[in-house]
């Protein structure tokens, strides 16, 4: 120990010693293994040359070769066939596989179609090729008075028609079907 070290007080180590750790990023999204990541990223899901939907994130990953994407504070618009806006889904979390060419939104999702409708639920999966988004999760569908909680849902982004797998709970108008 060097002699000028050996004259320190006491009190000098102890509060070198009591360093408070500070996390680097606490609360930040690090990834280890991703091949690239982008901040601000935006792309288009298409399906035979239309376009479906604009998918925006605030931080996106890629994985696997750039096959499966990672995404964080999702934001996705969908279109009709015109190219009309119909819908916007909201999640915390999500993901694109690039192979098989579906989106899940996880983490508070939210789809509210242009005309007011609002589909809550933890998970849904978007199939541009389809054009649908479904779930086996619960949820909840708000309709004007009109509420709907279930499990499990299959229906186009606009949410105009909707295949409920198990209602729970049903409350306000009822609902007419048409005679065919």
């Amino acid at each position: 120990m060097p002699r000028w070290l050996r004259h320190l007080p006491l009190w000098v180590f102890l509060a070198c010693s009591k360093q408070q750790s500070v996390p680097l990023a606490q609360g930040v999204f690090l990834p280890d293994s991703a091949d690239q990541m982008a901040f601000g990223a935006r792309f288009v899901l298409t399906d035979a040359g239309v376009r479906r939907a604009v998918v925006k994130a605030d931080t996106l990953l890629t994985y696997g070769e750039n096959t499966r994407t990672e995404l964080r504070r999702v934001h996705t618009t969908f279109f009709t066939p015109a190219g009309e806006e119909n819908a916007v889904l909201t999640s915390k979390w999500g993901s694109y596989d690039v192979r098989v060419g579906v989106m899940e939104a996880r983490g508070e999702v939210v789809v509210v179609s242009h005309d007011g409708r609002r589909l809550e639920t933890a998970q849904l999966k978007y199939d541009p090729t389809r054009n649908e988004v479904s779930s086996d999760s619960a949820f909840v569908l708000t309709e004007g008075e009109r509420m709907t909680q279930g499990v499990g849902f299959v229906a186009d982004p606009e949410l105009n028609n909707v295949r409920i797998l198990r209602v729970v709970k049903a409350s306000g108008q009822p609902v007419t079907i048409p005679k065919r």
